[in-house]
């Protein structure tokens, strides 16, 4: 009991490793990348209970349910899908042998204790997800914009006009329109892979 107390006092209960690019292929992350669909792995941590394995396209959490059990269960994140937010980096104090990666991914909280001695690689994630966080809320933000101003069009259209088959012919046009329009932009709008932002904040 008091050993437990010491390792939780302690923050070494399950502290985590930054593994090395040369060992990704030594993870069970590995095998549920899509490299077929060439999604690489730029950042992943190991803990005696779970990965937490962070692509260009998604995270990918092998979660488990405890250090002696084989039992895991695999949760992928696309990172256009789960907003990123409240991403927080803590430091150790004077006793603790780890540092913590939080953020919150779709509204599922995540708190990464990792060993205090890899701070600096530790770093370089939390530009990253604060650089997606950033970028995805963007998007969303200029996505609502269009959707706003196509809804818009659509009322002035609709209180513009009088006869019920041209508004049947109009209101079909502004449709067609919109629904190609929106698909157009979304794909402009919306990333879906965040490779250069691991390149340039992890790899450089």
């Amino acid at each position: 009991m008091l050993k437990k107390f010491a390792s939780d006092a302690l923050g070494i209960s399950d502290i985590g490793k930054i593994i090395d690019p040369g060992d990704y292929d030594k993870t069970m992350s590995d095998d549920y990348v899509r490299h077929e669909d060439q999604e690489e792995i730029y950042f992943l941590i190991k803990t005696k209970m779970d990965e937490y394995c962070f692509t260009n396209l998604a995270l990918i959490h092998v979660d488990g349910d405890s250090a002696v059990s084989s039992k895991r269960t695999l949760k992928r994140y696309p990172y256009h899908l789960h907003l990123i937010s409240n991403v927080v980096l803590e430091t150790a104090g004077t006793i603790d042998l780890d540092v913590e990666i939080k953020f919150t991914m779709g509204g599922v909280a995540f708190d990464i204790d990792v060993d205090k001695k890899q701070l600096e690689r530790l770093k370089d994630l939390y530009k990253s997800l604060l650089y997606i966080a950033e970028e995805v809320q963007e998007s969303e933000k200029y996505l609502d914009m269009t959707r706003r101003s196509l809804d818009m069009a659509g009322s002035v259209l609709q209180s513009s006009r009088s006869e019920e088959t041209s508004l049947s012919a109009e209101f079909e046009k502004i449709n067609e329109y919109s629904f190609n329009w929106m698909k157009e932009n979304h794909q402009n709008y919306v990333r879906k892979d965040f490779g250069a932002v691991f390149k340039k904040y992890i790899l450089n």
